[in-house]
């Protein structure tokens, strides 16, 4: 996965949700690259998680999602393990914090990383439709309007009646995720820009949503073929099969598994 990729993915498991957050293991941050991570964690598009309350057993190949269970241990210390009540041979299995470490992003954390990387003040105002997010008051070349963030079937950054999807606006370079201010200008400015290459592309996103859902109908084939040759195995394991071979595109289990089955 490129560096951009990752924050793509993010945007759209963000969308998909709803608006609600999204929450990221560490296991998961892992296998984006580091580079991405440490960006991400400056720039505060992902914030520390509480610990999680299920996690995928490593007691076996079965990798099962289980209830995690802690229990007070010496000097303040806690003792995190899961019950297995799959397996007569495997009782108690310990997990170390790290594998209960996790984080979250949502759209509170984009409009945050969106005033910040413009250089605008952050709107106070909360809209009661989660759906619709004030970010603040972004310039053009020829006045001043409100930027807000709508979450439809993806994210889009609206002014008026123009509307950019947020993944068009945003890149990458040597320090960090950045938004093009010149897009933003001309969102701005008119919702039929001067510049064809800053107009929002209605095709552009069609052919976008037509290629992910080609990518999750191959997830969705691999899927049944290993069910059939490897039956009775977790979903976790299935996915991270997947995720192995090139149908995956640099796309992690989880996400994977979220849209392996119809």
């Amino acid at each position: 996965m490129t560096f951009l990729d990752v924050l793509i993915e993010l945007l759209e498991r963000i969308a998909a949700n709803g608006g609600a957050k999204v929450l990221i293991s560490e296991d998961e941050l892992r296998q984006w690259p580091i580079e991405s991570v440490q960006a991400m964690k400056k720039q505060k598009l992902i914030a520390r998680a509480r610990p999680a309350t299920s996690a995928i057993c490593p007691g076996c190949e079965e990798a099962c999602v289980m209830p995690v269970n802690t229990l007070p241990g010496e000097k303040g210390a806690s003792a995190s393990f899961i019950v297995c009540d799959k397996r007569n041979d495997i009782n108690r299995v310990a997990l170390s914090p790290e594998k209960l470490t996790q984080w979250q992003s949502d759209p509170d954390l984009l409009c945050g990383f969106i005033a910040a990387n413009l250089g605008i003040r952050r709107s106070k105002k909360r809209s009661a439709n989660i759906g619709f997010m004030e970010i603040g008051m972004a310039s053009g070349n020829k006045r001043n309007r409100m930027l807000c963030l709508r979450i439809d079937d993806e994210l889009n950054l609206v002014t008026g009646d123009s509307v950019l999807p947020l993944a068009e606006a945003v890149d990458f370079k040597a320090d960090g995720y950045f938004l093009d201010e010149v897009m933003i200008r001309n969102l701005v400015d008119s919702a039929k820009t001067a510049d064809d290459r800053y107009t929002p592309s209605n095709a552009r996103r069609e052919v976008r949503k037509l290629d992910t859902q080609a990518m999750y109908e191959s997830w969705q084939r691999e899927y049944l073929n290993l069910k059939k040759s490897r039956p009775g195995m977790s979903n976790v394991w299935y996915s991270r099969q997947i995720a192995k071979m090139d149908i995956a595109q640099g796309r992690d289990s989880e996400t994977i598994r979220k849209n392996m089955k119809k």
